[in-house]
């Protein structure tokens, strides 16, 4: 058995925000992936999986409001046979390993599914989402159902409100200098603290405004230019909505991030955000001159994922 790759993804836009109905811009990045396998003998690794995959199966089947059917006898004997999922994909670094392990069970088990190849109207793209978050739920306790949308789908997808999404198209790349790219902080960063912990802040009436009146107004105009290809709108869009990250989540940048943060402000080399929750894991970065910024954050470990 081998089932189909799905990719890991990046909320290039949107973190938190998505939460209280604002813009978001989700990428597939392909450099990671995952897919369902069976062995016959089993490593450490692979059976952690397949004791995962089991309690999994045991959620889904005993949910009492569940929103689609699965194979379950089929499902059942290919965890019993070995199965496991092989994943390059990172745990708790932001970029969608459940979301990927999601997508692999649906399009494997699922019965009457919704395919890829359809006519993907807007309420059959909710309709998956509200699947896919009923099963990542599993993972973290609450999903938006996003991270498998994107995986299965494998294209960009654009977040208006929760109760409006379309899949989109974004600009080619281009051979130039500027890019966006991860940084790695080499830490496993948690979901569910740090949406507590925002959760907890937006009992402020402070920060809920600055997340209406400064944290969303930055992240739309950044998806607007971004899908427009207006690299110069984007990058003074960018840095202000950097800034207001820095300020206001500082709890999902991890100490050491904090004095790099700052220096990119500084110096307009680039420009650090969230990658999903935060807290560890990756964070997202822009620059205009990608080589001159691994060389100022030589430290670490940067991926890239788009080129300007």
């Amino acid at each position: 058995m081998r089932g189909p790759l799905f990719y890991a993804k990046i909320l290039l836009f949107g973190e938190y925000g998505i939460i209280k109905d604002s813009k978001g811009l989700a990428i597939p990045y392909s450099t990671y992936n995952g897919a369902l396998k069976k062995a016959e003998k089993l490593n450490d690794k692979q059976r952690k999986s397949n004791d995962n995959l089991r309690k999994f199966f045991h959620y889904l089947k005993s949910a009492a409001d569940r929103p689609v059917a699965f194979r379950w006898e089929e499902f059942s004997k290919d965890i019993d046979e070995g199965m496991y999922f092989d994943s390059s994909i990172p745990q708790g670094y932001g970029v969608g390993s459940s979301g990927a392990l999601v997508a692999a069970i649906y399009d494997e088990y699922a019965q009457n599914k919704i395919t890829v190849l359809e006519n993907l109207t807007r309420d059959r793209l909710l309709e998956l989402k509200a699947i896919f978050a009923f099963m990542e739920s599993f993972f973290h306790g609450t999903s938006s159902g996003l991270d498998p949308l994107n995986s299965y789908l494998s294209i960009p997808i654009l977040i208006n409100s929760k109760s409006d999404i379309e899949t989109t198209g974004i600009p080619s790349q281009k051979e130039g200098k500027g890019a966006v790219f991860l940084i790695d902080s080499e830490q496993v960063g948690e979901t569910a603290p740090m949406v507590e912990i925002f959760m907890e802040k937006m009992k402020n009436e402070g920060f809920r405004r600055m997340i209406s009146e400064e944290f969303a107004i930055y992240t739309d105009a950044c998806i607007q230019d971004f899908l427009q290809g207006d690299v110069k709108s984007l990058f003074k869009n960018v840095k202000q909505l950097s800034k207001v990250v820095l300020h206001n989540f500082k709890p999902m940048i991890p100490q050491g991030f904090h004095q790099i943060w700052q220096h990119g402000l500084e110096n307009n080399d680039y420009y650090l955000k969230l990658c999903g929750s935060g807290g560890g894991g990756y964070f997202i970065g822009f620059t205009e001159d990608f080589e001159k910024t691994q060389a100022i954050l030589n430290k670490y470990k940067l991926e890239l994922v788009y080129r300007f």
